[in-house]
């Protein structure tokens, strides 16, 4: 595998004697906006910051409504609400995911079932899904219904993982044939368009995540992206604890939550979502430049970006063609000072979810045997 010659590349790449995975970049206006927040005192929930990131969100994302959220397991959670997913409903999903994507569906007290992944994408295959609903499945009503446990299948969520697009055409096909609501994580993808639309815009809820790894951040927090501008207004009336406005009085219309993103918070992402662009090509132009070097390493293949998408290339990753060399280049990376990760472990191999429906899942373990994330950080120039 060439390992020494693999290691030093990265740290000429980088230029720095360790290479962390992901870390943020910070150059534009993020001390100003900051210090514009202390200097009012306007650092909690209130403030034009929230307000400005939501605006600046839905311009760039080409959605109806934007809402901030203090995570993006939080922007999950409620997703999944608003389109309807009740306890002891079942939500098809992928188990080659980060594990936020199963406990907000699991805060609700829904089932994951867990179908394959594409070769192409590491994202939910729509034939997947539609080859266990059609052997699991049955419509009552227009409602569809798992045969074995009776329980409602009542929406699905995709993941694009490390910010590649799923194929959204043909799975928005199966899953209208089953009267099935889509809900993306879109957690990792911002930046990312499949045929030049916007990740996270295409079902009835997205969520995305602006964590400190993302490829822009606001410290911590997650946004809801919708196309229905009603539903998203009152997105934000339940994540904002349902107080009925009011100059002095405190009244509630539901059961809220207080998933508010402070102002100082939405300051960072302000400041980050006027670099996006620029952020993304880097991330873009690395991606060509390790894509290139990898073709000339043995037994290591680069992940490119699916047909017909632009992929943000949040985490770039490399397929080890012997599974047996995952654990050696790990080792070898992590010990010369290149931080690499494996895929995260396989839901279907942690005690919360092992006992849940999955398919055979051949796609999906032969990426978790092989898969290696690389180095991936933003390059100022």
């Amino acid at each position: 595998m060439e390992l020494k010659k693999t290691t030093d590349f990265i740290h000429d790449l980088y230029g720095t004697d360790f290479v962390p995975l992901s870390v943020p970049v910070f150059i534009g206006n993020e001390k100003k906006y900051l210090n514009e927040c202390i200097d009012t005192t306007f650092v909690s929930s209130v403030g034009k910051f929230v307000d400005r990131f939501e605006a600046d969100m839905e311009k760039y994302t080409n959605s109806s409504r934007a809402v901030v959220c203090v995570s993006g397991t939080n922007a999950l959670h409620m997703s999944l609400m608003l389109a309807g997913v009740e306890r002891g409903d079942e939500v098809l999903t992928q188990a080659l995911t980060f594990i936020a994507t199963c406990n907000a569906l699991s805060y609700i007290g829904a089932y994951p079932v867990f179908l394959d992944v594409d070769r192409d994408t590491m994202g939910l295959s729509p034939v997947a899904v539609k080859k266990w609903l059609s052997n699991n499945s049955e419509m009552k009503n227009g409602v569809c219904y798992n045969k074995r446990t009776g329980r409602r299948v009542k929406a699905c969520v995709p993941m694009h993982t490390f910010g590649h697009p799923v194929h959204l055409d043909e799975l928005i096909a199966v899953l209208k044939e089953y009267n099935i609501e889509l809900v993306e994580d879109a957690a990792e993808s911002i930046g990312s368009y499949y045929k030049g639309k916007h990740t996270g815009t295409f079902g009835r809820v997205g969520a995305i995540s602006f964590n400190g790894n993302k490829t822009i951040t606001t410290g911590g927090g997650g946004m809801m992206l919708f196309n229905d501008e009603e539903l998203g207004a009152y997105a934000k009336h339940i994540t904002t604890q349902a107080k009925i406005p009011h100059r002095w009085e405190f009244k509630h219309d539901h059961i809220g939550y207080n998933y508010r993103m402070p102002n100082i918070n939405a300051a960072l992402g302000c400041a980050q979502l006027e670099h996006i662009e620029e952020y993304v090509e880097s991330k873009r132009e690395t991606a060509k430049i390790y894509e290139d070097f990898f073709k000339n390493i043995p037994d290591v293949e680069f992940f490119t970006e699916p047909e017909n998408c632009r992929s943000n290339y949040w985490l770039n990753v490399v397929i080890l063609k012997n599974k047996d060399s995952q654990q050696e280049f790990l080792q070898y990376t992590n010990d010369n000072g290149v931080m690499t990760r494996p895929i995260w472990e396989l839901m279907t191999r942690l005690p919360m979810f092992e006992h849940c429906e999955h398919d055979e899942l051949e796609n999906t373990v032969w990426f978790a045997d092989r898969v290696v994330n690389i180095p991936s950080s933003v390059r100022i120039k």
